[in-house]
């Protein structure tokens, strides 16, 4: 049986961060803990003082599929290239022919510099584009395919 997991990504600005990736994955914030209308209500209760209310944010996928995304703010800026990254299957997989997964590729990076990702590379595959690298907000790679 596989086990339930989330994925991490350390960052400086988890509120913007997580819009961004919102925006991307069609993903939403995740909802207030149960007896709490908003996040903020939850974090006055527990103490949290307000300039740590943007130490973390949450994602989860509406339609429950996908795994779960925190970004939680760290000192450090990000330094080298990732060792693991997102593949944004927005082209529908390489199983879609290339005449309908390429648009797709493109219609998709466009909308993600619109929402501020910025293009790195265009990568082929036997000689015709395959995938788009791309970089989030704060830098982190990602790829398009």
């Amino acid at each position: 049986m596989a086990i339930r997991w989330s994925l991490t990504v350390d960052c400086a600005d988890p509120a913007a961060l997580s819009r961004f990736w919102a925006e991307a994955l069609g993903y939403a914030e995740r909802p207030a803990p149960e007896g709490f209308a908003t996040w903020p209500e939850w974090l006055l209760h527990h103490g949290v003082p307000e300039d740590e209310w943007n130490d973390g944010a949450y994602l989860y996928d509406p339609a429950g599929a996908a795994p779960a995304l925190s970004f939680l703010k760290v000192p450090e800026g990000k330094a080298v290239k990732n060792r693991l990254h997102l593949d944004v299957q927005a082209g529908g997989g390489r199983e879609t022919p290339w005449e309908v997964r390429w648009p797709r590729v493109l219609a998709a990076t466009e909308r993600l510099t619109a929402a501020g990702a910025t293009v790195l590379r265009e990568e082929a595959l036997q000689g015709k584009p395959d995938h788009v690298v791309l970089a989030d907000p704060e830098g982190n790679e990602f790829c398009v395919v």
